[in-house]
């Protein structure tokens, strides 16, 4: 969840607090602990990540649960490509810190970049999960993915995951695509990963379980749906009405992990997540951006905003907000996409598409072509040195190319970098720092050496205590009042009904804070009389503590009295305001 949610995920500490929460609900076979972004994200906050593994996965391995990573192939934990040997280490490292199961894709769907994790996997001892990385286009056909299929259980995987990162995989499409590998593999198991962000997720859990999938992967509040997973509620409850067996779940259980999640939001993860990551998109459809990466682009975009509307300024063209240029960002990368070979949108692929997108943008902005600006990773995928590409280039891109003078590359990815533990070793040696158990601080280094550097200086923890005592002081800088407060109300609600006979009341649908506008730093912010309101249309929000419930009017007309301005605390049931 924490991982397509926000920058960081909890600390050790709170981890081992929630492990017997999650334990306890009673209906999870696995949980994914570790890999990916998770031990990268320990070092910038300055823990150890060997130590948080460690820890982690202990209860889930005494309660029977199996453990999973999450890793990507020729890129391992990391966003470019790693050297063979530091690649069989990390498989070594984690088995022994308690990871049962790896979970490996690559973002183009190469099975070169597969095999070494399949194998490395497998003669550790932990069960390898090959995934694919699911998209939407012409070429992503289930004919394409059989293909990849094929050659990962030759190369000896134990099961195939369907890795819906951005969660536009066609429901019907990846049913036919689990029946086709139940089919020609029956000993193969299969795990569905679909994010919630565009909307089909749902369905298409149900299309995979109803064509033989074994596993789902699902979340819990407040960090589900949105651009996360579905919640498991309502895919317990969605397959029981089907007809499958699935175990039940222990109610206490499952809001105490809820509280403790909101718990950890509120004591500093909450302030690296983005509000829209909580809000389901159909925008996402047609771009395919995963859900992992819009808290990072959104903060891309906030970035370039100045720099985009200064250019579009200087041409006399009006200044756009960051929703204009969210939307002509999505379209931008619908543009790219296809012209760049149709790679996933999945780390660091989606990175490179939304980069070049982005970049498109401000050269635009300022009379320049499109693809003025690729960065050197960006050229590496489209030169071939991390895979093939799922499809063509445009010649546009392949003319650009050839006036660059690069060279395309069509060898296997590993092959172009060599191993690098010894050089790693030697480097640990001289800082006189201790290999560590089964060699996990030496695969560290070797894996992220910068932030591991960082970490071990005490740079990285206090770069983080320091960026989070500022975000902590925006959130609470004073209040700049621009109107008159709201008054409270001066009557009671019978009198109110006297005053307004035809109007009907607005409650609150929970206990919590009242905000009639989000992310504003005047509390006195509030419909004024007269503010025209829609039934069944949000025209507010109660921010509880496990998030956001919409206030819904029941009617639609215009807004007579307001009894709870923003800020106020409100309960559940109370009235808010009045409309008719």
């Amino acid at each position: 969840m924490w991982q397509s949610s926000g920058k960081y995920q909890p600390r050790a500490d709170q981890l081992v607090r929630v492990a017997p929460a999650i334990i306890d609900m009673g209906c999870f076979d696995r949980v994914e602990t570790n890999g990916g972004a998770f031990e990268q994200v320990n070092l910038l906050y300055g823990e150890n990540p060997n130590r948080s593994v460690r820890l982690w996965t202990a209860p889930f391995h005494k309660a029977g649960i199996q453990t999973h990573m999450l890793e990507r192939g020729l890129n391992a934990l990391r966003m470019y490509p790693v050297p063979a040997d530091v690649r069989e280490l990390m498989f070594k490292v984690k088995k022994a810190q308690g990871t049962d199961i790896a979970r490996s894709f690559c973002g183009l769907n190469d099975h070169r970049n597969l095999r070494l994790s399949v194998e490395y996997a497998k003669k550790a001892g932990m069960i390898s999960q090959a995934a694919l990385s699911i998209t939407h286009s012409p070429v992503h056909t289930v004919e394409y993915y059989m293909d990849v299929v094929r050659h990962l259980v030759e190369y000896g995987t134990d099961e195939i995951c369907l890795k819906d990162m951005a969660g536009v995989g066609r429901p019907s499409v990846l049913g036919r695509l689990v029946s086709e590998i139940k089919k020609q593999y029956p000993h193969i198991k299969v795990q569905y990963h679909g994010h919630s962000g565009p909307g089909f997720s749902t369905a298409s859990m149900l299309e995979v379980a109803r064509a033989g999938a074994d596993y789902l992967d699902v979340a819990v509040e407040p960090l589900s749906w949105g651009k996360v997973h579905p919640d498991v509620i309502t895919i317990q409850q969605m397959l029981r009405a089907d007809g499958f067996l699935v175990k039940d779940i222990n109610m206490d259980a499952y809001m105490q992990v809820r509280a403790l999640t909101q718990e950890f939001i509120d004591d500093f993860l909450g302030y690296w997540i983005n509000p829209s990551n909580s809000r389901m998109t159909s925008l996402l459809v047609g771009c395919g951006l995963p859900g992992g990466m819009m808290g990072s682009m959104m903060a891309d975009l906030q970035g370039f905003k100045s720099a985009i509307n200064a250019a579009e300024k200087a041409s006399g063209k009006p200044e756009s907000d960051i929703d204009t240029l969210m939307v002509r960002l999505f379209s931008e990368v619908e543009y790219v996409w296809p012209r760049l070979g149709y790679p996933p949108l999945v780390t660091p692929f989606s990175q490179y598409v939304k980069n070049t997108a982005l970049m498109n943008l401000f050269a635009q902005a300022q009379g320049k072509p499109r693809f003025s600006s690729i960065d050197k990773d960006t050229w590496g995928m489209i030169l071939g040195r991390m895979g093939r590409l799922p499809g063509p280039l445009a010649p546009e891109i392949v003319a650009l190319a050839k006036e660059k003078g690069l060279e395309f590359y069509d060898g296997n990815p590993q092959d172009e970098y060599p191993d690098e533990l010894p050089k790693f070793r030697a480097m640990m040696a001289e800082e006189g720092w201790d290999c560590g158990p089964d060699d996990e601080e030496l695969f560290e280094l070797a894996m992220h050496e910068r932030q591991y550097r960082d970490y071990r200086s005490g740079i990285a923890k206090e770069r983080f205590e320091h960026d989070l005592e500022e975000l902590k002081a925006k959130a609470g800088a004073p209040i700049v009042v621009k109107r008159p407060v709201v008054e409270e109300p001066r009557f009671s609600v019978e009198e109110y009904e006297r005053r307004f006979p035809g109007a009907v009341p607005i409650c609150a649908p929970s206990k919590g804070q009242m905000l009639w506008e989000i992310d504003v730093k005047d509390d006195s912010t509030a419909p004024v009389p007269g503010t025209a309101v829609t039934a069944g249309v949000p025209c507010g929000y109660v921010q509880t503590k496990y998030g956001l419930e919409e206030i819904i009017p029941a009617r639609t007309g215009r807004i007579v009295a307001v009894t709870a301005p923003q800020g106020r605390e409100v309960v559940k049931g109370e009235i808010v305001a009045f409309a008719e």
